[in-house]
């Protein structure tokens, strides 16, 4: 039914200024009705997208989930197991995202509502989103080597995401006698950061050779080739002569389980029973990626590389190690990269107004196999169907450099590290 009701002078003197009010105050409306996008994650990834959001359109309303208060970096962490840095030095806040109008909420997030666009926090908390971002990371996956799961992980550590595992393997080796073995179990790729382990060895063997010197290092790998390899070994004959032994997969180096009791880590081929047992087992994306129903049987996140949305949950974008990237590593630098371009898309989406397009993804990746001694492996990556392709040929260090030129890229990594950390965390 239609009123006939005459509206007084005051009702349509109202009705008025509000219709100016809309013509006149667009920036008010849109702050009133802004975009609201979850980011969940806060790692280089995550905490670089949040950023780059607010940086973005400042009427973005911008979260970033993290259940952690301190950030603990794995770039580097190698280092802390070695003896040459404090994990201290590994450790970030978040103040400084939050004082950029990011609201950083420090809790976990327990579930995922793709329909009703809604994430539930550890303490009932419900954050409402236009775009949700998943940063995840990576898990363990403790169903990979029989007799490996959590509590095994206190025995041998696998320390492949960084922080009490990191300090526990480095107590270990210090605690092992001259003339002990520290073994480590390599996992078949997918993983992150693959040429890790290498380093790892390189960096535990480099404490050895000064603090045990009749100790050895030994790598179980379920690859038979793996990235750089060239250059590590060139660097294992030349700085640590008999001390690091590999056996690739097709000498029975994939590991299949331990024995926690024994102290007993169980290949094809045989078993070993080391000082110290590095367990790297495979990984899968993080959980939450998992409770929002955008994880495929592969264990991992399937994208769409040119705007990282989920193949799988609308309105949902996944980052860093726990997509399916195809060519690009799973690495830090090639995480904050995403973490960029992903923001980039959003608002591009979400502002209404032409943005930028986003770059080309590029990305190095420093080893580090003694204080004075490293290389890089850099690549530039663009979308190719659903995963990443090299947009040109990867730039690697040559095998021939002379040592200046390896003590360069070692000073060259701890600058690279700088400027990652303070990229992500300001």
């Amino acid at each position: 039914m239609i009123s006939t009701r005459k509206r007084t002078r005051r009702e349509v003197g109202g009705l008025i200024a509000a219709s100016a009010a809309l013509i006149a105050a667009p920036a008010v409306l849109r702050a009133q009705t802004a975009a609201r996008v979850v980011v969940i994650g806060g790692g280089f990834g995550g905490a670089s997208c949040a950023r780059a959001l607010r940086k973005a359109d400042e009427k973005l309303d911008v979260t970033l989930v993290e259940a952690n208060k301190i950030f603990t970096s794995c770039p580097q962490s190698n280092e802390v197991i070695a003896g040459l840095r404090d994990l201290g030095e590994q450790q970030f806040g978040y103040d400084k995202i939050a004082a950029e109008g990011v609201r950083v909420m420090l809790q976990a997030a327990t579930a995922i509502d793709a329909q009703a666009h809604k994430v539930t926090l550890a303490d009932g908390t419900t954050l409402s989103y236009d775009r949700l971002v998943l940063a995840p990371g990576i898990d363990i996956d403790f169903t990979a080597l029989q007799g490996y799961d959590e509590a095994a992980s206190a025995i041998m550590p696998h320390a492949y995401k960084a922080g009490e595992q990191t300090v526990l393997l480095r107590q270990k080796i210090e605690a092992m006698p001259d003339g002990g073995t520290v073994a480590i179990s390599v996992p078949a790729n997918p993983s992150r950061c693959p040429p890790a382990p290498y380093e790892r060895a390189s960096l535990i063997a480099h404490y050895l050779k000064t603090r045990k010197p009749k100790s050895k290092v030994l790598i179980l790998d379920a690859k038979d080739s793996f990235s750089q390899q060239k250059l590590f070994e060139q660097a294992w004959q030349q700085l640590y002569p008999g001390m690091i032994e590999r056996i690739p997969l097709s000498q029975g180096g994939r590991v299949t389980g331990v024995d926690v009791g024994t102290r007993t880590v169980v290949t094809e081929f045989g078993n070993y029973n080391p000082d110290v047992a590095n367990i790297i087992p495979p990984q899968k994306a993080g959980r939450i990626a998992a409770l929002a129903g955008a994880i495929d049987r592969t264990g991992w996140c399937p994208i769409d590389a040119a705007t990282f949305a989920s193949k799988l949950v609308p309105d949902v974008h996944v980052i860093g190690d726990a997509c399916l990237g195809g060519g690009i590593p799973k690495s830090a630098g090639a995480a904050q990269a995403q973490g960029k371009a992903c923001a980039a898309v959003i608002a591009r989406d979400l502002i209404a107004r032409r943005i930028e397009p986003p770059p080309l993804l590029t990305g190095i990746c420093y080893s580090l196999v003694a204080p004075d001694y490293a290389f890089s492996l850099s690549g530039v990556y663009q979308p190719k169907g659903d995963l990443f392709a090299e947009a040109e040929g990867g730039k690697a260090s040559p095998v021939d450099a002379p040592p200046a030129a390896r003590a360069a890229e070692a000073n060259a990594a701890t600058a690279w590290f700088k400027a990652l950390t303070d990229d992500a965390f300001g």
